[in-house]
């Protein structure tokens, strides 16, 4: 297709990079909704335009049947261009709903970039991500090797969900959103040019 012919349709090469910020935990009393909006906070380039993905408010069968929601959460991963995934970590490893969420779509997921905000304990929730890029391999996504990672993450924030110690979190949070942006338009340009077939 030539350039002129992808002027003016969706994901059009020049428009802001449709980000999906997914999170993660649907659990009760989660810490998530506070780590997804410091991240979301964190995002104020005109080069990236967010869609916050709650997994906690989807109402996705297990059976993974093709419901009105299954279809709704495909078309927002399909109109996204690349991932943010918020995770904490539940028993070394990563939660069911979020797996769940993963396996409701198939194709829509393919030759996108994948990053990753993770929380714990001790470990801040990378045995979590370390599982997470194996599943979006398996997808044919490209995980970004840049994270955010918050660990002992009840001693992070304050009451009023502010870090206590800003700075290195928010470093990490810029390098990874450099890197998002530049993976996430080098995809969707080669998406354009030749679409992939997984």
């Amino acid at each position: 297709m030539r350039s002129e012919e992808l002027a003016g349709q969706p994901g059009d090469l020049e428009s802001p990079l449709s980000v999906a910020v997914i999170v993660g935990s649907s659990r009760k009393g989660r810490v998530g909704g506070t780590v997804a909006d410091w991240f979301v906070s964190r995002v104020s380039r005109p080069d990236i335009k967010l869609d916050v993905i709650d997994v906690a408010t989807l109402n996705l069968p297990l059976d993974l049947t093709a419901t009105p929601a299954v279809r709704e959460f495909t078309e927002r991963i399909r109109s996204a261009d690349a991932f943010v995934v918020v995770t904490p970590e539940y028993n070394h490893g990563y939660p069911s709903g979020l797996k769940l969420a993963i396996d409701s779509v198939r194709s829509e997921w393919a030759a996108k970039p994948v990053a990753f905000v993770s929380y714990g304990g001790l470990s801040g929730g990378l045995r979590a991500v370390d599982q997470l890029r194996q599943v979006f391999a398996e997808l044919h996504m490209v995980s970004i090797r840049d994270t955010v990672s918050f660990h002992q993450v009840r001693q992070c924030f304050d009451a009023s969900g502010n870090l206590l110690d800003p700075a290195p979190a928010e470093a990490a949070a810029a390098l990874l959103l450099d890197r998002i942006v530049w993976w996430g338009q080098a995809l969707r340009a080669a998406r354009r040019i030749d679409p992939y077939a997984d």
